[in-house]
């Protein structure tokens, strides 16, 4: 018995170790990213930065206040066209296509979505609207947004409202609740933290995209706030300023990629706030 006991204890503790470990492992590239991004680019960030466009080629100074409102005004366009269809796409094909031939090309479709590169979802885009309306604009790049987030949410969607036990579903049913209404008042309530987290892990990837930006926001050096114009976007400017020859593009580069990071940490940090608190997952 004491052999046994010992031998359990042994194993428990090794695999905690492992655990431990593989923890750290995951965590530290994070940890290292974040302080060499720190390192290189705190030094370049100022008030000019976040209230001063672009400046011009051989000039001192200037910041990425345009280009920080752009990317929040894509990614506001995005958010607002792919999380709705990704959640409904994804209550479909979790409480009304079961086993139906529609229901299983949209998943289908979803999962090929998911790995199309994004330079290929930015050229589709730029062959569907930029080439119609003849020029670049802020409503195509949030387009090719929105479209890379629906299949990320549509299947985390599913899978959370999966895990929803049939009994509550049956429950709510046999009270005379309509299905449509189960699915939205019952289902997707209870679903919600997992769901929430799918669309944070959505706009958390689209966030840094570059690529489908060239081919339809195109970036902008002054303020545009007109939809169906060309737009600044961070990505777009960073990546302007990083395969520059100036010293001083590339620190403001630096600069950007930090704010960037930040900004996405902190928006994905204050929805999980509020998921945790109740406020998006219905109250207790």
């Amino acid at each position: 018995m004491r052999r046994n006991r010992a031998t359990r204890s042994a194993t428990n503790y090794f695999v905690s170790g492992l655990c431990i470990l593989a923890t750290i492992l995951v965590i530290l590239p994070l940890l290292a990213i974040l302080f060499y991004l720190i390192y290189k680019g705190a030094s370049s960030l100022n008030l000019a930065f976040f209230t001063h466009v672009p400046a011009p080629v051989g000039e001192t100074g200037g910041g990425m206040a345009n280009s920080i409102v752009g990317s929040g005004i894509i990614l506001f366009l995005a958010s607002l066209m792919g999380i709705p269809i990704g959640i409904a796409a994804g209550v479909y094909l979790a409480e009304f296509g079961r086993g139906k031939t529609l229901a299983n090309a949209v998943r289908f479709t979803a999962d090929v979505l998911n790995g199309v590169p994004s330079i290929v979802m930015g050229i589709s885009i730029y062959s569907l609207i930029v080439v119609q309306q003849k020029h670049f604009s802020a409503l195509a790049g949030g387009v090719a947004l929105a479209v890379m987030m629906v299949p990320t949410i549509t299947r985390t969607t599913e899978e959370m409202l999966a895990t929803v036990p049939h009994a509550i579903r049956e429950a709510a049913l046999g009270l005379g609740v309509p299905k449509w209404r189960t699915a939205i008042s019952v289902s997707l309530r209870t679903a919600s933290p997992g769901i929430i987290t799918g669309c944070m892990l959505a706009f958390a990837r689209v966030a840094g995209e570059t690529a489908p930006l060239l081919f339809t926001a195109f970036g902008n050096q002054f303020w545009s706030f007109n939809l169906s114009q060309p737009i600044a976007a961070l990505p777009l400017q960073i990546y302007v300023y990083a395969i520059s020859p100036y010293d001083e593009w590339h620190r403001l580069a630096w600069a950007g990629s930090l704010v960037l990071i930040v900004l996405i940490m902190v928006s994905v940090t204050l929805v999980r706030i509020f998921a945790n608190r109740g406020a998006l997952k219905g109250g207790s």
